[in-house]
């Protein structure tokens, strides 16, 4: 099924059951409030959820209206936690390849991983508001998944199980803030403002075949100002895949319904796949041989991230951003 969080002035939203083919949509207030109170009974209301979603997509729904994506919140405006994963390697190497440094051999063998904001997270139309340029605004196109509870030293094939929901997410990069951060050894702070997720999430079943191995099966397309600057494949080159990234994460902690865990840039080795993010670009350019000559966003300009089933079909609805400044 597809689930939604619609503005309704508050700060959680409202929850809302989205058609497959993203056109209409239902309330879901007689059965959850908001996605993170269905996220904490899952089992019990779910199935009710589910109810919904086959009524709207056999033309029974009584309250049937008009889905609008910018009217979407994040699917979840907040989070109890947030991490941030690098599951492609091949995009970390390139990026520390890039600045003159080598990769270290257990990049390959764990998953490196962060904790991230998650206390505002942006709906898919929401400006990305930022006081300057000069910080380097990229876009970072990822997927992402939505767990239920998860035990302390769950092990993948368990951790997979606990897998309730995947997204698209944009997250937001200042790539000039990050060397200073980098070089006091600490984790990124400042140079990840916020990030942005896609209209709707789905539970794994709407993928179909595309949903396999703990990955996504599909190209993530990022549009920069109307052109394509890439569309790596999801399920190419993904180094360790959502159960072990979840796995990794629970190794020493329980973790909680609602928490959010991204793949990172999705990157493959095919440089005609195009990148992710802008940095990706770069790096490419500096590794020819020469001085990168794509620069970062500007004021005014636009990203959109989008995921099309093998049927040309959105499956999340799509990421449209401006880049603002904001004033104080």
């Amino acid at each position: 099924m597809k689930l939604a969080t619609l503005d309704d002035g508050t700060r959680d939203g409202q929850l809302a059951v989205v058609s497959r083919d993203l056109k209409t949509a239902q309330l879901a207030d007689g059965v959850a409030r908001s996605l993170q109170r269905a996220l904490d009974d899952w089992s019990f209301i779910a199935p009710q959820l589910e109810a919904i979603y086959q009524d709207l997509n056999q033309g029974r729904a009584r309250r049937v209206f008009d889905f609008e994506p910018a009217n979407c919140m994040a699917p979840l405006p907040r989070a109890f936690q947030r991490v941030a994963g690098a599951a492609y390697v091949h995009h970390v190497e390139l990026m520390r390849k890039a600045r003159g440094a080598e990769t270290p051999a257990s990049f390959w063998d764990a998953p490196l991983m962060c904790q991230a904001g998650s206390d505002e997270l942006r709906g898919p139309a929401d400006d990305i508001a930022l006081l300057h340029e000069q910080w380097g605004i990229d876009f970072e196109a990822e997927v992402a998944v939505i767990t239920d509870d998860v035990p302390m030293g769950a092990t993948p094939d368990q951790a997979h199980q606990r897998i309730r929901l995947l997204v698209l997410a944009n997250d937001v990069s200042l790539r000039n803030l990050m060397p200073d951060e980098l070089a006091m050894g600490g984790g990124f702070l400042q140079s990840k403002p916020g990030a942005s997720f896609s209209p709707v999430a789905v539970t794994p079943d709407e993928l179909d075949d595309a949903w396999k191995g703990g990955k996504v099966h599909l190209p993530l397309r990022s549009t920069w100002n109307g052109k394509l600057v890439g569309q790596p494949h999801a399920g190419v080159d993904m180094v360790f895949n959502f159960p072990q990234l979840i796995a990794h994460l629970a190794a020493t902690r329980t973790v909680r319904a609602g928490t959010i865990v991204g793949s990172g840039a999705v990157s493959n080795k095919h440089a005609k796949r195009g990148s992710s993010c802008i940095a990706g670009l770069r790096a490419l350019e500096t590794l020819a041989g020469g001085e990168p000559v794509t620069p970062f966003m500007a004021f005014g300009d636009t990203i959109r991230i989008e995921m099309l089933n093998a049927d040309g079909k959105s499956v999340f609805g799509a990421i449209e951003q401006k880049v603002t400044q904001k004033t104080l």
